[in-house]
C-alpha cells in the first residue's frame, strides 16, 4: 500500500494533522491501534473530567458549542467531541491497526502493521505522551502482597479494597485519585514530590482563562531558556468539577488525606519518605504567587477592573506532622501517579539518537520526513492540551508540505 503521508494515532493531535493535510489536499491515512480517541476511552478513570474549561476545547474548524462553556467535559464527552471532529471532515482513519515497525528506506519509510505494510514519504507520530507509566525504581522493592496499580489502570474506587491506599505522586492525576478515594471512604496517604499549585478560580475567572489571556499558554518552545525543564514540569494540581473547586494539599488534608514526602525506598518493613517536603511546598507556593502577581499586574496595566474581582490569594500550604517512615504493611494498595512517557518502541533504532531517543526541533525530527505531535511543550506551552493541537499541526504541516514538494522535484 502506498500513500504520501502516514499519521500514527487518531487522538486530537493526529486528527488535527489530518484536518490540515485534508485542507491542503495531501493524501494520507491515519492509523489507530483502537478506536478514535483510544487513550481517552481506555486509559482514563471513570470520573475524569478535562482540566480545561469547555470553551478551550478548540480544534481546526471544530469547537465546543454546548450550553456550559465554563464547565468541564467528562471522559465520555471528550471522546464524543474528538469523534465528532473526525467525522466533520471524514478523516481517513483505519481503526484497529497496530503499528509494529517504522523503518527508513531510500526514499521515505516503510510502516509495518498487523494489517500490512504502507510505504510513504512522511510519517507523523501523534501517539501522545502517555503511552506507558513512568515508574520509579522503588516500585520494584514493594512487597508482593501489596497490590500495585498505575494511574493508567485505575478506573474507580470499586477496584480498591477497604485497606489503606498510598497514592504516589501529587500532580493532577494523583491529587484527583486521592480525593476520589477519600470521598469514597478509603484511608489515603499521598506521597508528594515536585508539584505545581494553582487555584481553580482567581479574581472571578478560571485559572486557564488567565493563562490564556496573559499569553502564557502560547509561549513558544524557542522562547524558553530551559526547554527541557519546561517539558518535564508536572501537570497542574487542578480538578474540573461543576463547583469549580480548587484541589491542593490543603483541601486534601482537610478531607482527611495524610501527606508525606516523596517515596524514596523500602527498608525492611518500612517505607521511607523524603524529608524535603516543606521545601517543595514552599517553592510551589512561591511560584503560585509569582503567577498571581503577573495576573494582577496584567489587570492593572490593561485596565481590566470592570468585571474582575478583587484579588484573594489562596492560603499558604499548611503541613502538619510529616512522618518520614511508615510500616509498609499498613498499605493494601499503592497507586502510582508518577507520570507517563511516550513510547516509540516501533521505531527502527536507526531513527533514534545514541541515547535511544528521537532527536527533534519542535516536532521536526532529525530524520527528514519524520514528525512528532502531541508531546508536552512541543511547540507551545499548551501543546499537550486539546487546544494546542491545531497550532502545532498548522506549523508542522507547512514544513511537511515543503518536504513533499522537494521530494517531488528530486
Amino acid at each position: 500500500m502506498r500513500t504520501p503521508v502516514v499519521v500514527i494515532g487518531a487522538g486530537q493531535a493526529g486528527l488535527a494533522m489530518s484536518r490540515h493535510l485534508t485542507a491542503r489536499a495531501i493524501d494520507h491515512v491515519v492509523l489507530e491501534r483502537g478506536e478514535v480517541a483510544n487513550s481517552w476511552r481506555t486509559e482514563r478513570w471513570d470520573s475524569l473530567r478535562l482540566l480545561t474549561p469547555n470553551w478551550m476545547s478548540r480544534l481546526p474548524g471544530h469547537h465546543y458549542s454546548g450550553p456550559d462553556p465554563d464547565g468541564f467535559m467528562t471522559k465520555d464527552e471528550t471522546v464524543g467531541f474528538i469523534e465528532g471532529f473526525g467525522r466533520s471532515f471524514d478523516a481517513p482513519v483505519r481503526s484497529h491497526v497496530r503499528v509494529e515497525r517504522v523503518s527508513a528506506r531510500s526514499p521515505g519509510f516503510d510502516v509495518v502493521t498487523d494489517r500490512g505494510t504502507w510505504s510513504c514519504d512522511v510519517v507523523v507520530a501523534a501517539t501522545g505522551a502517555s503511552s506507558e507509566p513512568k515508574l520509579p525504581p522503588v516500585a520494584a522493592e514493594i512487597p508482593s502482597r501489596v497490590r500495585q496499580l498505575t494511574a493508567l489502570r485505575y478506573k474507580n474506587p470499586g477496584q480498591i479494597g477497604q485497606g489503606e491506599v498510598l497514592v504516589v505522586g501529587a500532580s493532577a492525576s494523583g491529587t484527583q485519585i486521592a480525593d476520589e478515594l477519600r470521598r469514597n471512604g478509603r484511608s489515603v496517604t499521598i506521597a508528594v514530590g515536585d508539584h505545581v499549585r494553582l487555584p481553580r478560580m482567581y479574581r472571578g475567572r478560571d485559572i486557564y482563562w488567565w493563562l490564556d489571556t496573559v499569553g502564557r499558554l502560547d509561549e513558544r518552545y524557542d522562547e524558553i531558556d530551559d526547554l527541557n525543564r519546561a517539558r518535564r514540569l508536572p501537570s497542574l494540581q487542578l480538578v474540573g468539577t461543576p463547583e469549580h473547586r480548587s484541589l491542593d494539599l490543603n483541601s486534601l488534608a482537610a478531607s482527611g488525606v495524610r501527606t508525606v514526602g516523596k517515596l524514596m525506598r523500602i527498608a525492611g518493613a518500612k517505607a521511607q519518605f523524603s524529608g524535603a517536603l516543606a521545601n517543595l511546598v514552599a517553592n510551589a507556593d512561591l511560584k503560585q504567587n509569582r503567577l498571581l502577581n503577573l495576573i494582577d499586574e496584567f489587570v492593572l496595566e490593561r485596565g481590566l477592573g470592570a468585571g474582575i474581582s478583587e484579588p484573594t490569594r489562596p492560603a499558604p500550604t499548611i503541613l502538619g506532622e510529616i512522618p518520614t517512615e511508615i510500616d509498609i504493611a499498613r498499605f493494601e494498595t499503592i497507586i502510582w501517579a508518577t507520570g507517563h512517557r511516550p513510547s516509540f518502541s516501533w521505531l527502527d533504532p536507526s531513527l533514534l539518537d545514541h541515547r535511544g531517543r528521537i532527536s527533534h526541533d519542535g516536532g521536526v525530527c532529525a530524520t527528514p520526513g519524520l514528525y512528532l505531535l502531541g508531546l508536552p511543550f512541543l511547540r507551545r506551552r499548551k501543546s499537550s492540551l486539546i487546544d494546542g493541537a491545531d497550532g502545532d499541526a498548522a506549523d508542522l504541516v507547512g514544513h511537511l508540505h515543503a518536504h513533499l514538494d522537494q521530494r517531488c522535484r528530486v
